[in-house]
């Protein structure tokens, strides 16, 4: 199967049919398996042959959208969790150990930097922001500690893009272990691991659902560290559950068709917007004026659904902005066949200073758009009409 292209792989990467031969994977909700007499739970819950025993550890289903997701991301392994920020949390909690230091971008996911400031600092885990802009500082910021570099590109909300190449060779020379949230590239657009990363780590309750139906969270990368992944996370519980581990595994036979068009329409989106008058700055990956344009355009496939601009007149013509869309949803979401539009410093970055916001782009009239799949013209009509 390895052969074949990315949309094939996604679509026919699934378990081996039953005795019954249905066409669609069935689903198995069942919280625990039997086995055939003790000799055979004994070797399994001793490692020695593979089975199910447990959902919490693994299941038929969560099987099959690991197996798809490590082809798709070209990883040796990979795990599931119940949400993104599970999977994040899961990586740092079983790869770290007090008295660590983690190196990261400093624009990363809301609740990630709460995990970063808050919750890593309990266990004597400690961090720095890098300026991904500061390429000649990075090094820097390297300790004797550093074991971890962590990176969104494109980042939330500030659509900064990363140079995963140059950043790979860099945890290389440094011998860091270099994780990157792929989540609003997903592996259709960008393979961080072909970069040299690590993991590739995704909210697949985004752009992998597609539909904003179910959570989900998934980690693909070195069999090494998804071997102390799985051994912290089969402890510790933050299982996908069977069924949204099925609703997943089937979203990613249409995540190709899905991103072409979100990636198409955000890019007209995008280019209108540049020519609105109400609008002050727009920021999207395949935008010629957006400045990391050529790396964008060398290592991802496609801009992606995600278009951020900036409103003249700060928060109270943001937020009115807001108040008069007529179509589009405002949701704590993205990644939705829907298009969504947010408002981050008063939402997903809420949590940050004045001071932490604007240094990563943060500004009161910002606008986050996850640009859906209805019609660009209605979705412009909108947009056009709240401006």
């Amino acid at each position: 199967m390895k052969s074949k292209k990315f949309e094939t792989l996604a679509i026919r990467t699934q378990l081996e049919r039953s005795e019954f031969n249905e066409h669609s994977t069935p689903l198995h909700l069942t919280s625990s398996f039997v086995f055939d007499d003790t000799e055979q739970m004994r070797a399994m819950f001793s490692d020695e042959i593979q089975g199910n025993i447990y959902s919490r550890f693994s299941n038929p289903n969560t099987t099959e959208l690991i197996d798809k997701i490590c082809l798709l991301e070209g990883a040796e392994a990979g795990w599931a969790t119940a949400t993104g920020m599970a999977a994040v949390f899961t990586a740092f909690g079983a790869l770290l150990e007090q008295g660590d230091h983690v190196l990261s971008c400093r624009s990363v996911f809301g609740s990630t930097h709460t995990i970063l400031t808050k919750i890593l600092p309990k266990w004597g885990i400690s961090h720095s922001y890098v300026d991904i802009n500061d390429t000649e500082n990075w090094q820097d910021y390297v300790q004797e500690n550093t074991k971890i570099v962590y990176i969104e590109t494109p980042t939330n909300p500030g659509i900064d893009i990363i140079d995963l190449e140059w950043l790979g060779n860099f945890c290389k020379k440094n011998k860091l272990l270099f994780i990157v949230d792929n989540c609003f590239a997903t592996p259709y657009l960008q393979q961080p691991i072909k970069y040299g990363a690590n993991l590739s780590i995704h909210s697949a309750t985004k752009y992998i659902d597609g539909q904003g139906r179910v959570m989900g969270g998934l980690i693909a990368g070195d069999a090494n560290l998804i071997d102390e992944i799985q051994g912290f996370a089969r402890h510790s519980g933050p299982a996908l559950s069977p069924f949204n581990a099925w609703v997943l595994s089937k979203s990613l036979e249409t995540l190709p068709v899905r991103m072409d068009r979100h990636s198409e329409n955000a890019l007209k989106l995008a280019e209108w917007l540049e020519q609105h008058q109400e609008v002050e700055l727009v920021k999207y990956p395949f935008l010629p004026s957006h400045p990391k344009y050529d790396i964008a355009k060398k290592q991802m496939y496609a801009g992606g659904g995600i278009v951020t601009f900036i409103v003249k007149g700060g928060l109270e013509k943001g937020k009115r902005f807001l108040d008069k869309l007529k179509m589009i949803s405002m949701t704590a979401n993205l990644g939705d066949s829907r298009t969504i539009a947010t408002h981050p410093a008063s939402t997903t970055h809420s949590k940050l200073t004045d001071e932490e916001r604007e240094e990563v782009g943060i500004l009161p009239g910002l606008i986050r758009v996850s640009v859906g799949l209805e019609h660009i013209d209605d979705i412009i009509a909108d947009i056009n009409q709240a401006l």
